[in-house]
């Protein structure tokens, strides 16, 4: 069944009066501060849901019951045969650049270096709505609260915007409970002004000019379901060889692909499988996942991914120039031919994102100060353990904690190397992998050596028990805390020359700026071109806006929100 969402919808007054302050109970959500991605315990929490989730997915796994849910086929015709089509992913993070981008997604009309962009008819949410994991709390201060400031209530007039979503990794770290009761509700479907239309956790919608808009939902990769193939099968009957698709998908595989060949199996195979034989072609596939803007340019095809809503930056610089999709050592016995694809634009610049790397530095001791705590505790236990063995007289034993040196050197090396590849990370262990670990490890070894011989010459270590073990927690780990939180930026900045640990690298800046989405236009004579929108600085004060029309946005930037184009706007021709 098709169902059209076109039609206009009267604006209605918010059920929440219009705030006059920013207190959270006037807002009806608290705004969020960054994730601290570096942060022990975050690190910790965040990587078992991720080993869980990867292990027991399939148990976990709600797309076999969304069977019993309306498989509706979408219809948004726009206005005058054109439609305006805004993306964005990667954004339930910090308040400050998530609300930047939903404040700029919110207005009327956006003028990006001299281009007139009107607000999308359509909003795609392409993923990771909500970091670090999904619950109904943290989307509700992290994604359903900041856009519902944004945009309050329907437009004054025109048809209301309908909003799509696919879910990310994040997204489905509680199995999509969570994403199903925000973005599949049958009852009262919203986000402010933005109607929610899917039932289910993937889509299919008709737009005007023979383009379709599809996007998937692949579960970490792993695979398509039943359910969701027999849905997009049924949708497929209604494509023509004149017709074209945008896909929108979880993660960028076609890059992923270079260092894991069966990260593109799942794409490749539903395009091969249900777009192919109805002869239309896929022109276009987006995806979120990965905290930039890069676009591969094929033959007849574009590959971009935009993931630039309001998460920490993504490295741009180490972006191969040229690949190959599908990849032609991937495993499937049956694929697409494999065609070659160029870089062809990105955001922010090579030279940008190598010079941001440099920032950790600075950033790394004082945006994750629980970070720095836990390599002060570490580092103070291996100084004792080293003290223990260095002074073997009887009296100092009794005064210090009895930790076995080998026990804690073990630790010291086992961490270095999974940190150098997590085991959740995807992609294969190499040998640089383990080389920079190894040396990541001794390089800390060699600091605790160090750490030691100075804490002889300090007269800490003649103090009755336990007072040497206080002094080292007090003075000692602190001070060795900051400077091991240097020696690991070192090696970040080390290991991001050589492409190992550059999530690490900036996920322990937590980078704010440079942010991005697409505004999409499809027009009358079926051209789409895309508006790549850089946003080089975010706002970081905002002011209430009390007195607004019911549609206007609840806060204001105090500071300058400019947007340019990331590049000159990519024209696809049917």
């Amino acid at each position: 069944m098709t169902e059209d969402l076109a039609a206009p919808v009267e604006a209605a007054p918010t059920t929440r009066p219009r705030p006059r302050t920013l207190d959270p109970l006037e807002l009806g959500f608290t705004p969020r501060p960054p994730v601290p991605w570096l942060a022990p315990l975050l690190l910790l929490s965040t990587g078992l849901r991720t080993l869980l989730a990867i292990l027991f997915g399939a148990y976990l796994d709600k797309r076999e019951l969304q069977n019993a849910l309306p498989g509706n086929v979408h219809k948004v015709t726009g206005t005058g045969d054109e439609v305006w089509l805004d993306y964005v992913a990667d954004l339930g993070d910090g308040f400050n650049a998530t609300y930047s981008i939903a404040y700029l997604l919110a207005q009327r009309e956006l003028d990006v270096d001299g281009h007139r962009l009107p607000r999308g008819d359509i909003l795609v949410m392409g993923g990771d709505q909500v970091y670090p994991t999904a619950s109904g709390a943290a989307y509700e201060d992290r994604c359903k609260g900041p856009y519902q400031a944004a945009l309050p209530c329907p437009p004054a007039s025109g048809p209301r915007p309908t909003l799509f979503a696919v879910a990310g990794n994040h997204d489905w770290y509680d199995g999509l409970t969570a994403f199903l009761r925000l973005f599949a509700r049958r009852k009262d479907g919203a986000i402010g002004g933005w109607q929610t239309a899917q039932h289910r956790s993937y889509f299919a919608t008709e737009l005007p000019g023979d383009w379709w808009l599809y996007g998937i939902d692949e579960q970490f990769g792993a695979y398509l379901d039943d359910p969701q193939l027999i849905y997009f099968e049924q949708a497929a009957t209604q494509l023509r060889p004149d017709h074209r698709v945008i896909l929108v998908v979880p993660a960028p595989a076609w890059v992923k692909a270079v260092d894991n060949p069966e990260a593109y199996d799942a794409v490749d195979y539903f395009i091969r499988t249900v777009i192919a034989p109805t002869g239309a072609q896929v022109r276009l596939i987006v995806a979120g996942d990965l905290h930039h803007y890069a676009r591969y340019e094929g033959a007849d095809r574009q590959l971009v991914t935009c993931g630039g809503g309001g998460a920490y930056l993504y490295p741009t610089h180490k972006l191969p120039g040229e690949i190959t999709v599908p990849p032609p050592d991937t495993k499937a016995r049956r694929s697409s031919r494999s065609r070659p694809y160029r870089l062809a634009g990105r955001y922010p610049d090579a030279a940008r994102s190598s010079r941001y790397g440099w920032g950790i530095f600075q950033r790394l001791p004082f945006r994750n100060p629980g970070f720095s705590v836990m390599l002060g505790i570490l580092h103070s236990m291996l100084m004792l353990a080293m003290t223990g063995v260095a002074y073997r007289s009887g009296a100092l034993e009794e005064r210090l904690f009895s930790i076995p040196l080998a026990l804690v050197l073990v630790l010291v090396m086992a961490g270095s190397i999974l940190f150098a590849k997590p085991p959740a990370a995807g992609g294969r262990r190499s040998t640089r992998h383990w080389l920079l670990g190894v040396t990541h490890g001794f390089a800390h070894i060699g600091l605790g050596a160090a750490g030691t011989w100075l804490w002889f010459q300090l007269p800490f270590v003649d103090w009755p028990w336990p007072m040497p073990v206080v002094a080292a927690l007090v003075v000692y780990g602190p001070i060795v805390g900051f400077v091991a939180s240097e020696l690991v930026a070192a090696y970040l900045v080390a290991a991001g020359a050589m492409g190992v640990n550059l999530n690490e690298l900036f996920a322990g800046q937590g980078i704010e700026d440079s942010k991005a989405f697409l505004r999409v236009h499809v027009g009358a004579d079926r051209t789409v071109t895309i508006y790549p929108v850089a946003v080089d600085r975010i706002c970081r004060s905002w002011r209430p806006n009390p007195d607004g029309p019911a549609d206007s946005s609840w806060l204001e930037p105090k500071e300058d929100l400019r947007v340019r184009l990331a590049e000159e706007p990519i024209t696809i021709t049917p």
